[in-house]
């Protein structure tokens, strides 16, 4: 259950990257910009729906003795 954990983190830092590299792109190429801005709301709809299979794994899984 920790590789969910992981991959996680990692769609939440590479949408914080995006979400930075599209401010920054914004005044020189707007057209870019909106790339990575699909990436970052690509890479939060993925995260989201990782943490909500992990929460439905582990609710499913039976307590530990």
């Amino acid at each position: 259950m920790r590789s969910y954990r992981i991959s996680e983190i990692i769609y939440w830092v590479i949408s914080v990257l995006s979400v930075y590299q599209s401010i920054v792109q914004w005044n020189s190429d707007p057209q870019k910009a909106y790339i990575f801005l699909g990436f970052a709301a690509l890479s939060i709809f993925m995260a989201l729906f990782r943490r909500h299979y992990r929460k439905k794994f582990e609710n499913r899984r039976p307590p530990k003795s």
